[in-house]
């Protein structure tokens, strides 16, 4: 695996190496030792699929609160993704800062999420589903998020959104509920 640096710090993109033969290839996607070689957290407690009927879906933005905070990986299966993060931890020189990537299943690319980061996606095609792996078990009450199109964030989306859950469009301003300084981001 190609582990690279995004710039939120904590945060990257994880790409299979491929062994190729006139087969196809094998690859491997998750290695608790390289993880944890990488200072990623390695621990695995539940794993989740996502799937999105129609392109230009948005969900988002998710994170889940202390002290149940949780890492994510996140991989497109079918379809693609464009797989945003905003890095929510105020001590953080990032923080505030999101970062945007397309996951798509033939790219076969991952996003390795840290705790304290709302985590968010748009749907490119039809038919997309994400694979996710996660470090703590989901928490009833624990889950909220930010607005995918909260000024103070700032993040821009490849296209319109066309299908958003009515929870995902009433997240308050962050600004409202923050009341830190929050500074704007670019796309990595």
């Amino acid at each position: 695996m190609r582990f690279l640096e995004t710039p939120l710090s904590g945060a990257c993109v994880i790409e299979p190496e491929r062994l190729e033969d006139e087969r196809g290839f094998f690859a491997r996607c998750w290695c608790r030792d390289e993880f944890h070689q990488h200072g990623l957290n390695p621990d695995l407690a539940q794993c989740s699929i996502s799937f999105n009927r129609r392109r230009h879906t948005l969900r988002g933005m998710h994170y889940q609160r202390q002290p149940h905070a949780e890492t994510k990986l996140v991989r497109c299966t079918t379809g693609a993704i464009f797989d945003v993060i905003i890095d929510l931890r105020s001590q953080s020189p990032t923080y505030c800062q999101w970062f945007g990537v397309e996951l798509t299943a033939e790219n076969r690319r991952m996003l390795y999420i840290p705790p304290d980061f709302a985590h968010g996606f748009l749907t490119l095609s039809d038919q997309a589903e994400l694979f996710y792996q996660m470090s703590d078990m989901f928490v009833p009450g624990s889950g909220t998020g930010v607005r995918w199109n909260d000024t103070a964030f700032g993040i821009q989306w490849p296209t319109a959104a066309e299908v958003i859950s009515e929870r995902d469009n009433s997240y308050p301003d962050f600004a409202t509920v923050c009341h830190h300084d929050i500074s704007r981001s670019v796309l990595s």
